[in-house]
C-alpha cells in the first residue's frame, strides 16, 4: 500500500515539475533534427549542399555539447510538441491536476497557428527542415505522421469538449491523408507517402499511425471513404511482420532496422485500428509483436533499449513510448504495468534533471543532457500522464469494489 502511495507521489511530483519547465519555456525549446534552423549555417554556400546538410544535422544530433546558441539555432515551438502537450493536458484535467484549464484551448489555438501554410487541408508539418538521405524536407512540409498526431490530439480535445470545430479539423486532416498521400500499386500495395506526397515510401510505423486516425475519424463521421484505405493500408504493413513479431522500420534496404519506439507506435496503432475499426482482424499481430516488444527490449534492469539487438543509446523517447505501450497493452501480460513503473523509476534515475526536465540519451560512458521540448519533454509529459491516468483509474475501480462489497454486507446484515 505505502509503495503504491509513494508511486503515485513521485508521479506526481514529476509531472508537476515537468509542467512548470515546459510552461517556463512557452512550451518551445530545441529540436534533435533543428540544426539547418541554424540562422548562421544558412548564410554560407555550405547550406546548398546536401552532404553538408547531412553532415550538420547528424552532427548536432550526435554532439552531447549544445551548439544551437552559438549558431543561432531559435528556440521554437513545434506542432507535434504541442500536440502531445495537448494529450497530456486532456489527461491531467480529468483527474484535477491541470491547474490551468485555459492551458487547453490555448493548445488548441496554437495548432490552429502553427498549420501548414498554402493547402485547403488542417495539416501540419515540423518547425525545422530536415534532411533525409535522399531529400530535404522544408520546414513546415506537412507530414503523415505530424499531421496523425496533431489530428489525435484534436479527437481527444472534440471527445472531452464536444467542440465541433476540433471534430472539422481532425475531418480535414484525414481528408489530407486520403486525398494526397494514400496510393496502391497492382493491387499488392497500399501504402501512405512519407515524409513527402511525392513519395512512394514503405514505411511501417507511418502506415499503421495514418490508418489508425482515418479509422477514428471514420467512427466519429461515419464515412467508410475513410475505412477501406485505412484497412487496406494496415493489412498490407500487417503482412511484413517477421515470424518473430518484429516489423524493421520500412521496406527499403536503408530501412531494415528495428527499433523500441517505431515498434511501440506500430503497437499502438494497431489497437486503434481495432477499436475504432471494429475489427480483431489485427489482434494476432498484436499479440505476437508485443511478446517480441516485451521480450527485446528491456535490459534487466528495465532501462529501454534503442534497438532489439543492441542498447545504446537509451534514448528518453524510447523510455516515454515503452511507458505508453506497456500501459496500451497491459490487458495482454498482467506484468506489463509492474514493467511501465519500472521504466519511469529507471529514467528518474539516470534521466531525470532536478531543474524539471529529462536528458536525452544515455551512453555507456556519458550522458547527453540536452533539453529537446518536443522529442524529450512533451513525450515524458504524456507517459507520465498515462502512468498517473492508470492509477487513477486503478483507485477509482478499487473504491468502487469496495463500495460494492460493503453494500453486500450491509444487505447481508
Amino acid at each position: 500500500m505505502n509503495s503504491n502511495i509513494d508511486s503515485q507521489q513521485l508521479i506526481k511530483e514529476s509531472i508537476t515539475k515537468l509542467l512548470a519547465y515546459c510552461k517556463q519555456n512557452n512550451w518551445a525549446g530545441y529540436d534533435p533534427y533543428d540544426a539547418l534552423n541554424s540562422r548562421i549555417f544558412r548564410c554560407t554556400p555550405f547550406f546548398k549542399s546536401r552532404i553538408c546538410r547531412l553532415i550538420l544535422v547528424q552532427f548536432m544530433k550526435r554532439f552531447p555539447v549544445n551548439l544551437r546558441p552559438l549558431l543561432l539555432v531559435p528556440r521554437e515551438q513545434n506542432p507535434k510538441a504541442i500536440a502531445l502537450f495537448l494529450m497530456a493536458f486532456l489527461k491531467l484535467s480529468r483527474f484535477g491536476l491541470l491547474d490551468q484549464e485555459e492551458l487547453i484551448g490555448m493548445m488548441v489555438e496554437r495548432l490552429a497557428a502553427l498549420r501548414s501554410q498554402n493547402t485547403p487541408y488542417w495539416c501540419w508539418g515540423y518547425s525545422f527542415p530536415w534532411q533525409t538521405r535522399t531529400i530535404l524536407v522544408p520546414r513546415m512540409a506537412p507530414n503523415l505522421v505530424c499531421t496523425s498526431f496533431v489530428a489525435n490530439a484534436l479527437l481527444d480535445a472534440y471527445e472531452t469538449t464536444h467542440e465541433l470545430r476540433y471534430l472539422e479539423m481532425a475531418v480535414s486532416a484525414g481528408e489530407y491523408i486520403l486525398n494526397e498521400l494514400y496510393w496502391t500499386e497492382d493491387n499488392a500495395v497500399a501504402c501512405f507517402s512519407y515524409p513527402l506526397p511525392s513519395l512512394r515510401t514503405r514505411v511501417h510505423n507511418a502506415n499503421f499511425l495514418g490508418a489508425a486516425l482515418l479509422c477514428r475519424v471514420y467512427k466519429h463521421c461515419g464515412k467508410k471513404k475513410f475505412l477501406e484505405p485505412a484497412l487496406k493500408v494496415a493489412r498490407y504493413s500487417a503482412a511484413k511482420q517477421h515470424d518473430d513479431g518484429s516489423w524493421d522500420y520500412g521496406e527499403f534496404s536503408t530501412q531494415r532496422w528495428v527499433d523500441n519506439f517505431h515498434t511501440g507506435y506500430n503497437l499502438c496503432a494497431l489497437r486503434s485500428i481495432c477499436q475504432y475499426g471494429e475489427t480483431s482482424e489485427f489482434e494476432s499481430h498484436i499479440l505476437h509483436g508485443f511478446e517480441f516488444y516485451r521480450k527485446n527490449f528491456f535490459r534487466d534492469d528495465r532501462a529501454p533499449k534503442y534497438f532489439h539487438d543492441r542498447t545504446y543509446p537509451i534514448d528518453i523517447h524510447s523510455v516515454a513510448q515503452s511507458i505508453i505501450t506497456l500501459l496500451t497493452l497491459n490487458d495482454l501480460d498482467d506484468s506489463s504495468v509492474g514493467l511501465a513503473f519500472s521504466v519511469f523509476r529507471w529514467a528518474m534515475t539516470h534521466m531525470w534533471n532536478q531543474q524539471g526536465y529529462f536528458y536525452y540519451q544515455v551512453f555507456p560512458f556519458y550522458k547527453n543532457k540536452i533539453s529537446y521540448m518536443r522529442w524529450s519533454q512533451a513525450w515524458m509529459l504524456l507517459a507520465l500522464s498515462t502512468l498517473q491516468e492508470h492509477y487513477h483509474s486503478v483507485s477509482n475501480r478499487n473504491t468502487e469494489t469496495a463500495v460494492h462489497q460493503s453494500n453486500l454486507c450491509k444487505a447481508r446484515i
